[in-house]
């Protein structure tokens, strides 16, 4: 994995839709235009501290698309979702790994890497390159972002 670069489209919609989620006092934490099978998907992914709800992604969803449609930026048909970036957000930009310091997380690699695929443990260092991540017994394991699929914030559930 790279840090993500926002596309022409996803940029676009990211200055559109950013006032937009400052005035609700929200946090716009990714937006994707992705291509699923036969359909296009612009998704945008919110945030706040005290969480978010359904009520507070249906908030959005008129005022975005409003916006959307008025500067209309995108030329083929799409399917718009506007959504809680979630618990186990993925990390993708220097902000996400910075406020994850600290944090457990979950990385998962392309193909395995000294035998492994998976790393659960705090996020102790990142860089343009690699993550740290620390374990309960205090050793730690320095993994390279390109050889990953991705680095999630990770939350444990227990029944």
């Amino acid at each position: 994995m790279k840090m993500k670069k926002f596309g022409g489209t996803e940029k676009t919609v990211y200055e559109l839709v950013k006032p937009i989620a400052d005035a609700y006092g929200y946090r716009i934490w990714d937006v994707s235009f992705e291509k699923e099978g036969a359909y296009w998907y612009l998704r945008v992914f919110i945030d706040h501290p005290d969480g978010i709800t359904i009520a507070d992604c249906e908030k959005m969803t008129r005022p975005v698309n409003t916006a959307i449609d008025a500067a209309d930026p995108i030329s083929q048909a799409y399917v718009l979702e506007v959504g809680s970036a979630g618990l186990e957000r993925e990390l993708n930009q220097p902000e996400h790994f910075e406020e994850t310091l600290g944090m457990e997380v979950r990385a998962r690699a392309i193909r395995p890497i000294a035998g492994e695929k998976e790393w659960i443990g705090i996020l102790k260092a990142f860089d343009k390159e690699h993550v740290t991540i620390e374990y309960e017994d205090g050793t730690e394991t320095t993994l390279p972002l390109e050889e990953l699929s991705y680095v999630r914030r990770y939350v444990a559930v227990e029944f």
